[in-house]
């Protein structure tokens, strides 16, 4: 095994456990605000602690990734999977919705595991398989969504929810000493200038195609952002007579069906992307993610809101692994942890304002105004991905002609 292969094993694994510690605890946190008293405008509290991470993680992640540039990738990765080990353990002593507010500040500016990790990869990777490393990584994390709500939701109901923060804990702990112990940077070029976010930005304003991934990162992330911290509660809501552990249990089950879709297809999708450009890749998964939006409208059972989760999740598992990939061929080695740190700040713009849009929405209509609402953006974002064909010089030169890997 080559040491980027070793390296891509080791972080799968590593982010498979970091996402799964993610999923175990984030998504049932509306859930959580019920258990600890808060009864009135929970969907505006489940919207502020969803959006209190990614402002602090958009100011502070082009920090992180300038340090990356000068010191390694691997320092960052060790560095955010030990913060996440004590927030995490914190959460479990909660009493109140403030306290949740500030811990949720520092996950975002202090963490950055799965980025750190994004950025090896890219940058210690044969260039004819970076489609397929990015999209296997992207498979490890929804591996994590798949494990982390099962795991979750059954620890939540056979312990509660504090039990679960601590077990999500543990967990990233055991990615951060992987990491520690196994991963190994091959690419040893560095930045040699002080790490400054305004220098980073700059040099991003004068790349038409980092620019461009950066803004279809945001945009996109805004758009499915705004569904997702009431889909716990949706699913909720189609199992009435289901008490608030059990929720959490069936909220659970939706949630993997999804990441499932996404470790089987998303493999299939970077191989793809290898060979016809990651443009267009991207523009197919957003053109499903918008149709199969649409399509969770009409059923209002758990069964069949999953299966159509399923499908939505196997075209969308595509987008996200697509705009990495355009960033990594936008970009010289030694600027790529300041771009993939942007592009956690153009993504954490985007979960920032959706949420509270998201929330205000399903407070003022309904939670089937925020799938109109979601779906739309997402068709609109596949129309404007699909014109950048037209628009060479908003593509990385090697989009124009796309490897084909070798055997």
């Amino acid at each position: 095994m080559e040491v980027w292969q070793r390296n891509l094993v080791v972080l799968w694994i590593g982010t498979l456990l970091t996402s799964a510690s993610y999923s175990m605890v984030i998504p049932f946190l509306p859930l959580f605000l019920l258990k600890i008293g808060v009864h009135q405008h929970t969907d505006i509290w489940s919207g502020a602690l969803y959006s209190a991470a990614f402002v602090a993680g958009a100011i502070a992640a082009p920090y992180w990734g300038s340090l990356g540039d000068r010191y390694g990738q691997k320092p960052m990765i060790v560095r955010a999977g030990f913060v996440l080990f004590v927030i995490y353990g914190l959460t479990a002593f909660v009493q109140h919705p403030w306290e949740l507010l500030v811990l949720r500040t520092l996950q975002g500016l202090l963490s950055g595991y799965i980025p750190g990790s994004v950025a090896l990869v890219g940058s210690n990777t044969p260039e004819d398989k970076v489609g397929y490393a990015l999209s296997t990584i992207s498979a490890a994390s929804s591996a994590g969504g798949i494990v982390g709500p099962l795991l979750g939701g059954t620890i939540a109901r056979l312990f509660g929810n504090r039990v679960a923060f601590g077990s999500a804990s543990v967990l990233v702990l055991i990615s951060t000493l992987l990491a520690l112990i196994f991963v190994r940077e091959l690419n040893k070029k560095r930045a040699t200038s002080r790490p400054s976010v305004f220098r980073a930005i700059d040099g991003a304003l004068h790349n038409k195609p980092l620019l461009t991934a950066l803004s279809l990162n945001m945009v996109v992330s805004f758009s499915i952002m705004t569904i997702e911290p009431v889909l716990t509660l949706y699913v909720a809501q189609l199992d009435p007579s289901a008490s608030a552990q059990n929720a959490s249990f069936l909220a659970g089950l939706v949630f993997s069906l999804a990441g499932i879709a996404s470790v089987v297809f998303a493999p299939l999708w970077g191989k793809y992307a290898d060979r016809i450009g990651f443009v267009k890749v991207l523009t197919i998964g957003l053109a499903g993610g918008a149709l199969w939006t649409f399509m969770q409208i009409p059923f209002h059972n758990v069964i069949a809101f999953a299966a159509v989760r399923f499908v939505y999740g196997a075209f969308f598992c595509a987008v996200y692994p697509a705009i990495n990939g355009l960033i990594v061929r936008s970009t010289e080695a030694t600027f790529r942890g300041r771009a993939f740190g942007l592009n956690q700040t153009a993504n954490q713009i985007g979960n920032t304002v959706g949420p509270l849009v998201g929330g205000a929405i399903a407070d003022a209509t309904s939670i089937h105004g925020v799938f109109w609402v979601t779906g739309a953006l997402l068709a609109s974002v596949t129309a404007g991905a699909y014109a950048l064909m037209r628009h060479p010089n908003l593509l990385p030169r090697s989009e124009h002609t796309p490897h084909t890997p070798s055997p």
